[in-house]
């Protein structure tokens, strides 16, 4: 391998404080946790590690090169993920009065595949895995080196998502989202629509 054990030391630094500040998927899987416990949280925590993850394979595998080649890719896709974004926060402001869900239910939208769909609806990953993998990696990269970097990020965003949607979960945690249902997830909602809001308007 090319790359060595202090980079990856600086790669793991650099995505833990990144993906330490709210966005998106902190915000749902919150929420989700908050309101179906741990057990129901954990396939849409998953997901969203995934869906984070597979930012870091696409600038693994030369995204980056088609957003400069072909500037009108990005701005799609902000615009798409912003688009998607806003749709999640209207369902979360829409439904914030509804009572709880059956907990003996599956509950609809806390799936894995959803949770997948909400991180790679946002483009942020894919900027920051781009700007750390250059500013970190040598260019020339080996396939060894790919793998190495994208188990890494994964393992650190699995980590995160299934430690925040275990602590969120937590008897009293949950007690006091019970108490305060209908403000946190209209909070919560105008806080993810903000976010798709600012991808839309700053394309």
């Amino acid at each position: 391998m090319t790359i060595t054990a202090d980079q990856l030391v600086l790669f793991v630094a650099a995505l833990s404080a990144a993906i330490l500040s709210p966005g998106p998927g902190v915000i749902a899987v919150s929420q989700g946790a908050f309101a179906l416990g741990r057990r129901r949280a954990l396939p849409y925590a998953l997901g969203l590690a995934l869906g984070a993850s597979v930012w870091c394979l696409f600038a693994l595998l030369g995204m980056t090169v088609v957003f400069r080649a072909l500037p009108w890719t990005y701005v799609a896709l902000k615009i798409a993920g912003g688009a998607y974004l806003v749709w999640i926060a209207w369902m979360m402001w829409r439904h914030a009065a509804d009572p709880l869900p059956d907990p003996a239910e599956s509950p609809r939208g806390m799936g894995f595949g959803s949770g997948m769909m909400l991180n790679l609806s946002n483009p942020k990953p894919a900027l920051f895995y781009s700007a750390v993998l250059l500013s970190i990696f040598p260019v020339a990269l080996t396939v060894a080196d790919k793998l190495t970097i994208y188990a890494t990020a994964a393992t650190v965003e699995v980590a995160f998502y299934v430690a925040l949607a275990s602590l969120m979960a937590l008897p009293w945690l949950r007690a006091g989202y019970y108490a305060a249902k209908f403000w946190i997830d209209r909070a919560a909602g105008l806080a993810i629509g903000l976010l798709g809001l600012s991808l839309i308007l700053r394309h």
